[in-house]
């Protein structure tokens, strides 16, 4: 583990007493990190943070903020603050006074509190809703007052946890550059919680990929995108074409082709994957790397037919069978495909380097 992290969890374990719900969890945050843990429902996502809270205690394992173990220390204690998808604020007071309650439980003095309450509201835009009641604000506007509430005690880590979820998705997007800028502007740590793949991508600096209580991979938004290591995040971040096959060949540099339903798929295997001749292994496409037209695409000599075609707000969604038993999805600019009718003959490729290939995974057969 390294030195200068500001937080990090060791050999994380949580059993509720009906099984395991964190496998031996290892992680580390550095300082001014917004990092996001991304997985579906049940993964261990929120149990992990309120262990780093202080709201559960662990099964076994140990939590240190600043190379201090903090893991018997009651919330209180902690220098965290957490803020919950259902922002609870509380009903009797109005802005002001919900900002300023934990400065009240910490001692300040009355004209720090007003100094550092105007600072947050500022920060947030909510300027001049001191007076306002909770119930007189937008779903966007308390989710700001609640994060000005977190901000103004001015934790080493600030804990989010879904905390756009309830939003529309106008207002929730107008949120995640609102909460970009504030992490950016405070300095302070995030660590963030969501099942929203694009939410995480846009967001993050790093997201930690988490699964069945364990974590699948940890990377940067663009390795987790375009580097999976695992069929599980290869098919849970953004859309992809599963292709399920046996490896022909692999060279010292990765690039590998595979067999699939007899059509041969070039790819390139992911991170400290090598395959054997014969081993069983997924290509992962992303729609938005198959180009087709009616010239030879990254140098494939590879047909197929158009079998569908739909328009998306500006964007065109092709599935193009390549065999009887083989079919993949395109997603281009509909005005640059729109001379490809239903029936079309095309040439289709994609980048050799762009398409990772991960080891197959007979537990997940169900997603490719």
């Amino acid at each position: 583990m390294s030195e200068n992290a500001i937080l990090q969890v060791k050999n994380l374990c949580k059993d509720y007493g009906s099984g395991m719900v964190l496998h031996h969890l290892d992680l580390e945050v550095q300082p001014g990190e917004f990092l996001t843990l991304l997985g579906p429902s049940g993964c261990g996502k929120t149990t992990t943070l309120r262990i780093i809270a202080g709201l559960e205690q662990p099964t076994e394992g140990s939590v240190y903020l600043e190379g201090n173990d903090v893991t018997q220390q009651p919330p209180e204690k902690r220098d965290v603050n957490t803020v919950f998808q259902s922002y609870a604020l509380f009903p009797h007071m109005n802005v002001f006074q919900n900002i300023a309650y934990g400065l009240k439980i910490r001692g300040v003095g009355k004209a720090e509190q007003k100094k550092r309450i105007a600072d947050a509201l500022s920060l947030v835009r909510l300027s001049g809703y001191e007076k306002r009641m909770p119930n007189q604000l937008s779903g966007g506007q308390r989710q700001r007052v609640a994060i000005a509430r977190a901000v103004v005690l001015q934790p080493k880590v600030l804990l989010l946890d879904e905390p756009l979820g309830a939003l529309d998705l106008k207002l929730r997007q107008e949120m995640q550059t609102e909460l970009k800028r504030l992490q950016q502007q405070l300095g302070i740590t995030f660590i963030y919680i969501t099942h929203d793949q694009e939410e995480a991508l846009n967001m993050s600096t790093r997201i930690v990929v988490m699964r069945d209580g364990k974590v699948e991979q940890i990377g940067s938004p663009e390795e987790v995108y375009e580097h999976p290591t695992t069929l599980f995040t290869a098919g849970f971040i953004g859309q992809s074409n599963l292709l399920r096959g046996k490896v022909l060949s692999c060279d010292e540099d990765g690039l590998m082709v595979l067999d699939v339903d007899c059509v041969s798929i070039p790819s390139i295997a992911c991170a400290a994957y090598r395959p054997s001749v014969g081993d069983a292994a997924v290509a992962c496409i992303r729609p938005q790397r198959i180009r087709y037209g009616n010239e030879p695409q990254h140098g494939m000599d590879l047909r197929g037919t158009i079998i569908s075609k739909a328009y998306s707000g500006g964007m065109q969604h092709t599935q193009i069978a390549l065999s009887d038993g083989l079919t993949i999805n395109a997603v281009n600019q509909s005005s640059e495909m729109d001379a490809f009718p239903v029936g079309s003959e095309v040439y289709v490729g994609w980048s050799q380097k762009h398409t990772p290939a991960v080891p197959d995974d007979a537990d997940m057969g169900g997603m490719a």
